[in-house]
């Protein structure tokens, strides 16, 4: 990737024209600058020069399901991945690497050309501050992605595992590439150190909203597709979460979630910073106006002219040949069947069938655009804010009032006679009553994440962050339906029964594919960056 990173330099895409120079001279150059951090964050690169949305325009949540068992490919595009069969030159591998360390360097060529420009009175510090914020908050979210994927959880050791580089200035001379060169894999603890200031700096100085920042950020058209702080607070609150440090998600929850609820309206809860809530239906936000609605709080924009293409976008992976998606990945009866997973649950009504009789499958309709493949690629949801505070507050305070309503502003939407509020909760909504201990609390926050987030990529996270948790832990990866191999009879909704197949066996969490590889481009050309055990 140092090689990589030596080559694309000066590619402040998609303004290809401009050096590293010559982007920081003018306003707008330097906006286009920015926007070119967006666009490495969207469409990186993958074999041949073709697009395939690595590492946040569709990848991140493709892989993020195919590593898990909640999902399921029906065909051999996704087979390695899904099947734990990878090796250090495993393209999806390789390219989700090099992509996110691509993304980092465009980032810090930003941040230091940004800064070089604040000096000489180009743009203004307000300014300034809000573009190197921008700017921070997606070298952290690229440094942790790296951490899920190529080092062991923060909860293993307390942190004290083999990690990644975190690489925090720009390679761009003989010099920085020596530099660069000479750095080894610190702790994960360090990792995770490094981007929460990356994260607090974020916070600081990013607007509330793009509507409030400076011009050309507070364009209407960047609501959701520009980082705010309330997306930096999220973060911070993931990534205290993978920690496992209860007492400071609860901390940072706290800023985007008020105390007490409205209740008797719905949404109960309103955030102070941004006025982001969930939406009534839960389906709204994978509309194309709800794209752009209240509860997204940081997605990743993909547009008819610049997105994943056939082979990558998220409508063409995921949606129906119907409409004129791929039907690629499809929603495994494992989840289907959660008994927690009501039949009449109305996030039910996003999923449909693809295929007749008995070799009908079920498939997510949260993405609706395969012809111009413009879905964006969904990063922060204000559920997730909810659910994550709710598992904190669990695990640390027990089965609170606070906790219960976290729970169920989630939840409550999709019951039958929801949202309602709560004063006058739809009858099924959850009480203390339903939970004979805490982890049985935390154990439906788990279950509630799952089928909240079908098909948004986090499931890994979630294995990943719980892989040692005596508790929570499902032992590693997890065995799954075989590929092409599910059948409508294996679906049955709500009832926890296994009327599916797992051929595809599980590997424990000792077993080194829990990691993938660092790849063999990196290894052969930086011999500081050490490959992980067992490959």
């Amino acid at each position: 990737m140092l090689n990589a990173s030596c080559k694309k330099v000066l590619d402040i895409g998609p303004y290809n024209s401009l050096t590293d120079v010559t982007s920081f001279t003018t306003p707008d150059r330097i906006e286009s600058a920015v926007n070119g951090v967006y666009d490495a964050a969207q469409s990186g690169f993958y074999a041949g020069g073709v697009v395939r949305g690595f590492p946040f325009g569709a990848a991140s949540i493709e892989q993020g399901d195919m590593r898990g068992e909640d999902m399921l490919t029906f065909v051999t595009f996704y087979q390695i991945t899904y099947e734990a069969t990878y090796n250090p030159t495993t393209a999806n591998n390789v390219y989700m690497f090099e992509t996110l360390y691509s993304l980092i360097n465009k980032a810090n060529l930003t941040i230091e050309g940004v800064a070089g420009a604040v000096s000489k009175g180009i743009i203004s510090n307000a300014l300034g501050n809000v573009y190197i914020g921008e700017c921070r908050l997606l070298r952290a979210m690229a440094h942790h992605e790296l951490l899920l994927h190529f080092a062991r959880p923060y909860r293993d050791g307390n942190g004290s595992q083999l990690g990644v580089i975190y690489r925090d200035f720009a390679i761009n001379t003989e010099a920085t590439i020596a530099a660069a060169s000479a750095l080894t894999r610190t702790t994960v603890a360090d990792g995770y150190t490094k981007l929460l200031a990356d994260l607090d700096f974020a916070e600081t100085n990013l607007p509330a909203t793009t509507a409030s920042a400076p011009a050309p950020v507070n364009a209407a058209a960047n609501k959701t597709y520009r980082a705010t702080k309330a997306a930096a607070i999220a973060l911070k609150m993931r990534a205290r979460l993978h920690m496992g440090d209860w007492p400071n998600v609860i901390v940072e929850g706290n800023k985007l979630v008020p105390a007490t609820p409205n209740m008797l309206a719905y949404p109960g809860f309103i955030s102070p910073v941004g006025g982001w809530k969930l939406e009534i239906s839960p389906a709204t936000p994978f509309t194309t106006g709800g794209w752009q609605g209240n509860e997204t709080i940081f997605s990743m924009k993909n547009a008819s002219t610049d997105n994943p293409g056939v082979n990558g976008a998220l409508a063409n992976m995921l949606a129906n040949t119907t409409i004129g998606g791929r039907g690629i990945i499809r929603i495994s009866p494992v989840v289907y069947n959660l008994p927690e997973f009501l039949c009449n649950d109305s996030r039910r009504n996003m999923m449909n069938v693809i295929g007749t009789g008995a070799t009908a499958n079920y498939l997510t309709s949260k993405y609706i655009d395969p012809t111009t493949s413009t879905d964006p690629a969904p990063l922060i949801r204000y559920a997730e804010v909810l659910l994550t505070l709710a598992e904190a507050e669990g695990r640390q305070n027990g089965v609170t009032t606070r906790a219960l309503q976290l729970l169920n502003e989630v939840r409550n939407r999709a019951l039958p006679g929801g949202p309602g509020n709560f004063t006058t909760p739809p009858a099924l909504t959850y009480t203390a009553a339903n939970f004979a201990n805490t982890n049985a609390f935390v154990a439906a926050v788990l279950k509630e994440r799952r089928i909240e987030f079908i098909a948004e990529g986090k499931r890994w996270g979630d294995i990943h962050r719980n892989a040692t948790d005596a508790n929570f832990t499902i032992g590693g990866i997890p065995a799954k339906v075989g590929i092409g191999a599910s059948t409508f009879a294996m679906y049955s909704c709500g009832s926890g029964s296994a009327t599916y197949t797992t051929p595809v066996g599980a590997f424990p969490y000792a077993d080194h594919r829990f990691l993938w590889p660092i790849p063999l481009t990196e290894t052969q050309t930086n011999l500081n960056y050490a490959q992980n055990p067992g490959y």
